[in-house]
């Protein structure tokens, strides 16, 4: 029988088959949920301490990374989203940053197949980010672990790391300190982002003028941390976002689109991150599924898919072959 690979070894490509003249590594980057968000103290280095329980959903973007041993260069190309493809997006700063790790010069080519909305608190750069990583350091045989990814993460944005030890974890400080937690059940995820982006800095200002002192974790929460698995019926009483709040005045339509998926059969509906997208949870596919045609407006994007149990996927070469790489 043939063994089951460790974390580790999956991540550092152990169980790679065989290489090609030209490889490529397509990885789907899935969306994130907070499922609560408490925002703390302001840090020395200008950002605030959180505490979130964070959840993937299998609503994804696609990345397709090529090794290209022909040229030197990182050619990067977005289709879904207009995006810029120089230092202001993360895949290129992620993809810069592991070649200039390479022992030898290779060149990159990336095609990111966006999905997931832009500013719409879903983690899609992040999430885009580290499957980045995670592609050019099988790409390059680098053998940059695991621990050593989340790190490099960090420098690219919070949510970076929270991928690297998804589904579902609890994340502290930044961002960074990330405790991987295991949801029992299954839910299903329906996402409405209405047509505007909220800027996450606009966002903490609206945040620190409505509230005239930061609420310390409540024993409900600090209880929770101490958990490695809870079930889905324990966490549900317990979600919140302290953006709602201080985002409401300025967006009525958060409100609206929360009492809708209510009305639609939500088990809860709440704001993930800063905004602008609004989750309900569904204990069915089918129940999400009625939701969204109950839901159905042109103004909307709109997405369903099961809360996730699985991390970073990558194929190699074809989709039709899947390798767990974490």
């Amino acid at each position: 029988m043939r063994s089951t690979p460790s974390r580790e070894d999956a991540i550092s490509g152990s169980q790679k088959p065989r290489r090609q003249a030209r490889q490529t590594v397509r990885i789907h980057a899935p969306a994130k949920i907070n499922l609560i968000l408490k925002i703390l103290d302001r840090r020395q280095d200008g950002y605030h301490n959180l505490w979130s329980l964070m959840q993937t959903v299998e609503v994804a973007d696609e990345l397709l990374c090529s090794l290209r041993r022909d040229r030197k260069d990182l050619r990067v190309r977005v289709d879904g989203a207009s995006l810029p493809t120089d230092e202001r997006n993360l895949v290129t700063r992620a993809a810069r940053l592991m070649l200039d790790r390479a022992p030898r010069s290779s060149g990159l080519e990336i095609h990111l197949r966006k999905v997931l909305p832009v500013g719409g608190g879903l983690g899609g750069g992040s999430s885009d980010a580290a499957a980045t990583l995670l592609a050019a350091n099988e790409l390059l045989q680098l053998g940059v672990t695991l621990d050593e990814m989340q790190a490099l993460g960090e420098d690219l944005g919070s949510d970076v790391p929270f991928f690297f030890r998804a589904p579902a974890a609890i994340v502290t400080g930044r961002g960074e300190h990330v405790k991987p937690v295991r949801l029992v059940g299954e839910r299903w995820v329906l996402l409405v982002r209405p047509a505007f982006q909220v800027q996450t800095r606009w966002a903490f200002a609206r945040l620190a003028e409505c509230r005239g002192a930061v609420i310390p974790l409540s024993e409900p929460l600090r209880a929770l941390a101490e958990r490695e698995e809870m079930a889905w019926d324990e966490v549900i009483p317990l979600m919140e976002n302290d953006f709602e709040a201080a985002l409401a005045p300025h967006y009525p339509a958060f409100r609206d689109i929360k009492s809708r998926l209510r009305s639609a059969g939500a088990e809860a509906a709440l704001l993930s991150g800063s905004g602008s997208t609004v989750f309900g949870l569904f204990k069915t596919e089918s129940e999400a599924d009625r939701a969204r045609v109950s839901m159905d407006d042109p103004g909307y994007w709109m997405a369903a898919g099961r809360a996730s149990n699985l991390t970073l996927r990558c194929a190699w070469n074809s989709p039709s072959a899947p390798v767990t790489v974490c």
